[in-house]
């Protein structure tokens, strides 16, 4: 292990120009991942009832403030996929560096490990940058976190560096390097991870249902596991959906499709049709939740116009519905960014072909056209599926508390639609670059 890290070192300060932008992004999601954890131990730091001149007093109170470190807590997932989305693009862009490790006598997972360490490095430099910056913000803020506070501020500088690495061997499990400059992906079984998924979904469902029905789960509170359990079912619908359209669609296109770039685009999703379900899984589930957030805003934000409420009262309900939208809205940020970065690690590992279809002839605007359709088709109908489960969610809200039904949720899938399109084309300068017929001298 000592000598993975001495290599993964030894590799990280002698990268090229082109692989700093992939430790850049490394260096910026674990900045976000620290930025929230910070926040998240500050807030878990403050005792008692207090007076806190933010928020309009939803810091003040201990249950108030749980749900707050819970909502950043959980921004910490889409940022863990956005760095193991950034870990495998740096893996198979430096395939044959790889390849010169297994030549050297590196296992596999000799191979993964340094990947992964190189970034954790990154990581490092990233939580201690973020660490620096929340330093500052405090010292602005005029606020002193008690000393154990400042023993979490260490912890969570280290922890994600450590819990990065793992991350990045997940992700990079499927990277297999041979000691003939190749590099290829196993397939993984998603059928089966999507079956778990659905199935502890299902679990979950009835758990509250029979909480419900039974006299003793009153006070737990059912419905909370119950919108849980429809958001994770219809995610893993969702994702189910995405890689089952792209291999029909995929092969239907493929024996008839008359334009050059549907036919491109057909033939990558009939090759591998679960790279989009890998790379549009926090997508989609982001969506579910977005449609029901709007929703449910919509529903409370009704019953408080209606309710007999202080201006200072509805302050405190309304900032903490913004304060929702406001991390609803970062989620959906980094999973587009976790998109980007992904269509960006598709076209790498596939720049000797697209080479080849460039000195074939192929224009570039077909191959334009063709990388966002990979994205555009197998997303459309996952869109639908996720739009249509957060609308159960959130009428079932309206159903128990009587309130409005809004159609503004309805819009939801749409906007993300677009906006995923728009994070598929910053790809488009990368694709210029590697679509070029020079890249077949590296072949």
């Amino acid at each position: 292990m000592k000598a993975d890290i001495r290599i993964a070192w030894t590799l990280a300060r002698g990268s090229e120009r082109r692989e700093w932008w992939r430790i850049l992004l490394t260096a910026l999601g674990a900045l976000a991942a620290t930025g929230f954890a910070l926040a998240a131990v500050t807030i878990a730091a403050v005792r008692g009832q207090v007076s806190i001149p933010y928020a309009h007093g939803l810091l003040d109170r201990p249950g108030e403030r749980g749900g707050v470190v819970l909502a950043l807590v959980l921004l910490l997932v889409p940022v863990l996929g956005f760095l193991g989305q950034c870990a495998r693009i740096g893996a198979v862009h430096r395939h044959r560096r790889m390849a010169g490790m297994r030549l050297a006598g590196a296992t596999p997972a000799q191979v993964r490990r340094i990947a992964a360490a190189e970034s954790a490095f990154a990581c490092l430099a990233g939580s201690a940058g973020g660490f620096a910056a929340f330093a500052v913000f405090l010292a602005v803020a005029g606020h002193t976190p008690p000393p154990t506070a400042w023993a979490g501020f260490v912890v969570v500088v280290l922890a994600v560096p450590v819990v990065a690495a793992p991350v990045s061997v997940f992700v990079l499990r499927h990277v297999v390097a041979s000691p003939l400059d190749h590099v290829r992906r196993t397939a993984p079984d998603q059928g089966r991870r999507a079956a778990l998924l659905s199935l502890l979904a299902v679990g979950l469902m009835v758990v509250a249902a029979l909480l419900h029905l039974s006299p003793a789960g009153r006070d737990v509170k059912p419905f909370a596991l119950l919108v849980i359990g429809l958001v994770l079912l219809t995610g893993s619908g969702a994702i189910r959906v995405t890689g089952a359209f792209a291999a029909f669609v995929g092969r239907r296109l493929t024996l008839r499709a008359q334009n050059p770039a549907v036919l491109i685009a057909a033939s990558r999703l009939a090759q591998d049709p679960w790279a989009a379900a890998r790379t549009h899984a926090a997508l989609l589930l982001v969506t579910v939740v977005g449609v029901s957030f709007v929703g449910v805003r919509g529903v409370l934000l009704a019953a408080l116009e209606k309710g007999d409420y202080r201006p200072v009262s509805l302050a405190f309900y309304t900032t903490g519905i913004d304060l929702a939208a406001g991390a609803v809205l970062v989620a959906l940020a980094i999973s587009l960014c976790g998109l980007a970065v992904g269509t960006a690690e598709s076209l790498a590992t596939r720049r000797s072909g697209l080479a080849a279809q460039a000195a074939a002839g192929v224009p570039h605007s077909v191959l334009a056209r063709a990388a966002l359709l990979e994205t555009a088709l197998p997303l459309a109908p996952a869109l639908l599926l996720a739009g249509a489960g957060g609308t159960v969610v959130y009428l079932a809200y309206a159903t128990v508390v009587g309130g409005p039904v809004p159609l503004l949720p309805l819009l939801v899938p749409v906007v993300v639609y677009a906006a995923c399109l728009l994070a598929a084309a910053t790809s488009l300068p990368l694709l210029r670059r590697v679509a070029h017929p020079a890249e077949l001298r590296f072949t």
